[in-house]
């Protein structure tokens, strides 16, 4: 393996990505609302919560969802607050502590009035409160759509954490195939048809699969890139896909990064000069016409959105984010030691 680089380079990969920075106009009022109601459950330690406080995954809503009511909108808060309740809960741990949290997690979607058990991880209720409020507030497409999409994000961390039991290390496009579940883009994607009837052979129309499915891979690559520096630090990389193509091709992590940047170049530019056009141009009944539409542009505005949160929020670059927005280049963190969170 080549020697490790002091400095890396995080590609810009969305230079000309055709939608502009946008935000929900509710997010000062709602953001904040969502973040104390999850903080009524003490669902984390100091450590976790200070992690957490500085995600400001409202502010990730807010850029994902910028036309939103500020109904739904919340709805969108509290999903973006329950992945990182999941996903900080289930980051270290074995497969079958997973599982648990999973099925805990998706009985609270399926049976929204049942009372928790005493005792039971926080993640139950937080689940229960989220759904029973997006209930609410959501048509029966939705509702019906996003339990399936969450069943198979779920059940995508768990097999993510068996990954972890035995140190296996996938190929790119293995790697690619799971993260289209774990990174959560498909329950975020269904937030945009809270208001919305898309009948079911709209949605599974091949176009419209394809442009989720690359769109998803963006957002992948956008992530690992982002992420690579503070989870090669922790030991947690396995499922990073800069580690991945260092394994596979023996090379440095600036070379890997550049190779994820070309990945994502090649995406970009088919959802933007093939897919992206198709979509539009689906020929469906004018009750499901603008309904598509709105959905179609939500989908193209989220690779913005996350780019926009990666440097504004200080998830990976804490303070440094708007900096490294400019100027691309991060000093390589140390590796420690990374302990699990109680639940």
């Amino acid at each position: 393996m080549p020697p490790i680089p002091k400095t890396i380079f995080i590609p810009d990969t969305l230079a000309r990505w055709p939608f502009p920075r946008r935000i929900n106009p509710h997010y000062k009022t709602v953001a904040p609302q969502s973040a104390a109601w999850l903080r009524e459950f003490h669902a984390f330690g100091p450590r976790s919560q200070l992690a957490f406080d500085k995600c400001d995954f409202g502010l990730l809503a807010a850029l994902a969802f910028p036309a939103l009511s500020k109904e739904h909108y919340r709805v969108g808060c509290d999903l973006m607050n329950l992945f990182f309740v999941f996903d900080e809960h289930t980051d270290v741990l074995p497969g079958d502590s997973v599982r648990i949290l999973a099925d805990i997690t998706m009985d609270a979607i399926q049976n929204p009035t049942k009372v928790r058990p005493k005792g039971e991880p926080a993640v139950g209720e937080i689940t229960r409160q989220f759904w029973l409020n997006a209930l609410a507030c959501s048509s029966k497409t939705f509702q019906a759509r996003f339990v399936d999409e969450w069943q198979m994000y779920v059940d995508s961390v768990v097999e993510q954490a068996r990954d972890r039991d035995y140190t296996r290390l996938r190929s790119v496009e293995e790697h690619l195939a799971l993260r289209r579940f774990t990174i959560g883009s498909r329950p975020s994607f269904a937030i945009l048809e809270l208001g919305l009837d898309i009948p079911q052979e709209v949605f599974d129309t091949p176009v419209l699969v394809d442009l989720r499915d690359t769109i998803t891979d963006i957002l992948s690559l956008d992530n690992d890139m982002a992420s690579y520096n503070k989870e090669q630090a922790a030991g947690d990389d396995l499922h990073n896909v800069v580690t991945l193509i260092m394994h596979e091709r023996s090379v440095d992590a600036g070379t890997a990064l550049a190779l994820a940047g070309g990945m994502h170049a090649e995406r970009a530019r088919r959802v933007v000069d093939v897919l992206w056009p198709a979509a539009r141009a689906l020929d469906v009944g004018p009750d499901v016409k603008e309904s598509l539409a709105s959905y179609i542009e939500g989908l193209m505005n989220w690779p913005r959105a996350n780019d926009c949160w990666t440097f504004e929020s200080k998830r990976y670059f804490g303070s440094d984010g708007l900096r490294v927005q400019q100027e691309r280049v991060v000093d390589l963190y140390p590796r420690r030691r990374v302990e699990a969170v109680t639940v």
